[in-house]
């Protein structure tokens, strides 16, 4: 039976992973996994070395349309998610990025909030971005039937921590100190990063994304009042401003590490799915989340890495646990570059396999 978070559901289509999404219990749940296209495959690797740096391949709709159809090819998966990046959308208001071999994303940190006023601006995002929905539409015309395009973004806190940070963070100083002495102008950065992220995640379901997913992957970061006013309250308004302009497409929410605070976000209704993360108990979220809405996750990545029985158990035991409703397998976080691809072969059959023990 479906849940009761979709009042006005449409028909099933036939495709395993967005009848999940819309609330539709799957006897063989659906798995897709996120980072599926990337460094641990060798085709991946093969083309990389002709693109001229991540941003070329993530903006030549050509190369980026491959690396996304790479994972479906090889595991036939229910779900392919666009090859882009979470820290487009600051590229595409004006900040400077760049990716270092090594080291991951760098950006040219916002120092203060009159610097971010002066240099950022949605003038011209779409323009930017162009190359990003041709990329999903391409996909789109190449994808089997069966399989369903996933379009995503970052999440507010998650990008706008970026922007201000330069880069990745272990402590986050410098956003918190924005937070926490300068809360209005925050505030207006994150304003801006809500409607720049649901204009962009709109143009990705009119290019031809079916389902949407919002990345907070540093939501964990913050304390739980924190949380409320800057990862669940801005997902809020991301998910309204989707919904409004197309209500039949599935949002699902991934607000990483904020532990029982995950049961607000499933009592608020934001999101038709939530992304569970690897600190997060199966059984907890079966009963506290899963009842409002459709749940997806959360393998430890790294049993992907060491795969053999250890792989297999947790697997099984997930399933048992949260298979019952609705339900897509995949990871509490991306797959890492060091994942033996046969393991996500193995992975991949012992999901399909659910159901016919």
């Amino acid at each position: 039976m479906p849940v009761d978070h979709a009042a006005s559901r449409p028909a099933e289509t036939g495709k395993p992973l967005l009848d999940a999404l819309h609330g539709y219990r799957q006897s063989v749940p659906p798995i897709w996994l996120m980072r599926q296209a990337g460094r641990y495959l060798p085709e991946y690797r093969e083309l990389r070395a002709t693109a001229d740096g991540f941003l070329d391949l993530c903006f030549t709709p050509e190369k980026a349309i491959e690396v996304t159809l790479q994972p479906i090819r090889r595991y036939q998966m229910d779900g392919a998610i666009l090859f882009s990046d979470i820290l487009v959308i600051p590229y595409a208001l004006g900040q400077k990025l760049w990716f270092t071999e090594g080291v991951g994303p760098q950006l040219e940190a916002l120092e203060t909030p009159r610097d971010a006023a002066q240099r950022l601006s949605v003038t011209g995002m779409h323009e930017t971005l162009a190359p990003v929905y041709e990329t999903l539409a391409g996909v789109k015309a190449k994808l089997p039937r069966e399989t369903t395009l996933l379009g995503f973004a970052g999440a507010p806190w998650t990008v706008g921590s970026y922007m201000i940070e330069g880069g990745s963070s272990r402590d986050f100083f410098k956003a918190k100190q924005w937070m926490f002495q300068e809360p209005e102008a925050f505030q207006a950065l994150i304003d801006l990063l809500v409607e720049a992220t649901a204009d962009y995640l709109c143009a990705q379901i009119d290019a031809g994304a079916e389902a949407v997913q919002v990345f907070d992957s540093w939501a964990g970061s913050l304390a739980p009042d924190d949380v409320v006013r800057w990862s669940l309250n801005p997902l809020r308004q991301i998910h309204d401003k989707v919904k409004a302009r197309h209500p039949q497409t599935p949002v699902i929410v991934f607000p990483r590490g904020v532990g029982p605070v995950y049961q607000r976000y499933a009592d608020q209704g934001i999101g038709d799915a939530l992304g569970l993360d690897t600190g997060l108990p199966a059984a907890w979220a079966r009963d506290h989340v899963q009842n409002r809405l459709t749940v997806q996750g959360n393998l430890d990545p790294l049993r992907v890495v060491a795969g053999g029985e250890g792989m297999r158990q947790a697997t099984r035991e997930l399933l048992d646990t949260l298979a019952g409703r609705p339900y897509v397998f995949n990871l509490g976080h991306g797959v890492v570059p060091q994942t033996p691809p046969e393991h996500v072969g193995e992975l991949v059959e012992l999901v399909r396999s659910h159901g016919q023990r």
